[in-house]
């Protein structure tokens, strides 16, 4: 449903006051998602109290849109950002070509959040084997209520202790959108992210890069041949994440998006 063309001016301002750059849009999209509840007037106030208070406003309307799809969110959950799109990107050309070549690409989504690669590329490319996993129980049930339907597997674990033994050596796109902060910079990211979602979702460890390592070290065994693995790192980490794809024994090239301020590693087994 698209937001209300004329949102209230009371509304908008109590939104800028708060510090919400795009009152007006937001004062849209709070209103539009009452609509038709029996108390609407009320709901709306609940809604407008948690993003004053800070909440992010994809967790207070429940969903956030990634990849022009509708992701839905929990409480707590890490929320996709547009520069992740270049990543779903990525995956999904690499997940098309291998449908193109007669097969049902072999998808993982690991570090998934609520699902939104996943989502995405079982969105543009059709039949695919998907799997997605999470430490984090909250980002665990976003994601189930995402890729499930779709036919997905949704695990939850550590990393690769998550994922079924029938995907080792058999996984043709292994997306990971790891963090990447380093612990001593969470305290300077916008209070929407610091404070309301999970730090294991932001938390790259000294030099952000902590998680990247373990990817990296273990990914071939569950690449098949001619796998890919891709990883979301910044510009400023992506010539490290790049050698340790390549100390993890696949070839690794650095893909960018200046538009998006985006920056991917991938890997070739």
């Amino acid at each position: 449903m698209p937001p209300a063309a004329h949102p209230d001016p009371a509304l908008v301002a109590r939104l800028r006051a708060a510090g919400c750059v795009f009152a007006e849009e937001e004062a849209s999209l709070l209103a539009t998602a009452v609509e038709g509840t029996p108390d609407a007037a009320a709901d709306l106030e609940r809604l407008v109290v948690r993003r004053v208070a800070g909440e992010p406003l994809e967790q207070v309307l429940g969903w956030a849109e990634f990849a022009g799809l509708r992701i839905l969110l929990e409480p707590g959950v890490f929320v996709p950002r547009r520069r992740t799109e270049l990543l779903a990107a990525e995956a999904t050309r690499l997940a098309q070509a291998v449908a193109d070549d007669g097969r049902v690409p072999v998808v993982v989504d690991l570090c998934c959040g609520a699902g939104a690669i996943g989502a995405a590329v079982a969105a543009a490319v059709g039949r695919i084997e998907l799997v997605a996993a999470d430490v984090d129980p909250a980002a665990v049930v976003a994601a189930r209520r995402n890729l499930e339907p779709l036919g997905a597997r949704v695990v939850a674990g550590d990393l690769f202790d998550a994922l079924p033994d029938d995907m080792r050596g058999r996984v043709d796109v292994l997306a990971v959108n790891a963090p990447y902060v380093p612990s001593a910079e969470i305290a300077m990211m916008p209070p929407e992210a610091r404070d309301h979602e999970a730090r294991v979702a932001l938390d790259g460890g000294a030099d952000g890069l902590d998680v990247h390592r373990r990817v990296a070290a273990s990914a071939a065994d569950w690449l098949a041949p001619g796998g890919h693995l891709l990883i979301e790192t910044s510009r400023g980490h992506s010539p490290v994440t790049a050698e340790l794809v390549i100390a993890g024994g696949l070839d690794a090239r650095i893909v960018r998006d200046d538009e998006l301020a985006a920056t991917v590693v991938i890997g070739r087994r």
